[in-house]
């Protein structure tokens, strides 16, 4: 491989990896979602499958965590990346928001 598609490798690898942890985000708050659903739907009581929503909830938040590392990588490697004099090379949407707020990616779908 050259260099070229050495750094193409690991670009898309990060990218995939971004994307999957927000998948992974949208996931696990559906599961949250479906409880609720689900607790109402049974009629039961706030305090049956608390434990259960509690854990869930503490996953979506080491999920966030999760995220928040793989953009401070995605930063880290763009450093590094100009530091070595690497060029200009592209994976992913093109025109990154100024923002990091503002919508990058196309629409998530989650398999049922």
């Amino acid at each position: 491989m050259d260099r070229t598609e050495t750094i193409a490798s690991v670009a898309g690898d990060l990218l995939a990896t971004e994307i999957a942890v927000d998948a992974a985000i949208a996931r696990a708050t559906t599961l949250v979602q479906a409880m609720i659903g689900a607790r109402s739907a049974l009629s039961l009581s706030p305090v049956a499958g608390a434990g259960s929503q509690t854990k869930a909830m503490e996953a979506i938040a080491a999920l966030a965590v999760a995220r928040e590392a793989m953009v401070a990588c995605h930063t880290e490697l763009n450093k590094d990346h100009r530091r070595l004099g690497y060029g200009t090379y592209a994976i992913g949407p093109l025109n990154k928001p100024d923002n990091p707020d503002e919508p990058m990616y196309p629409k998530l779908q989650i398999a049922s």
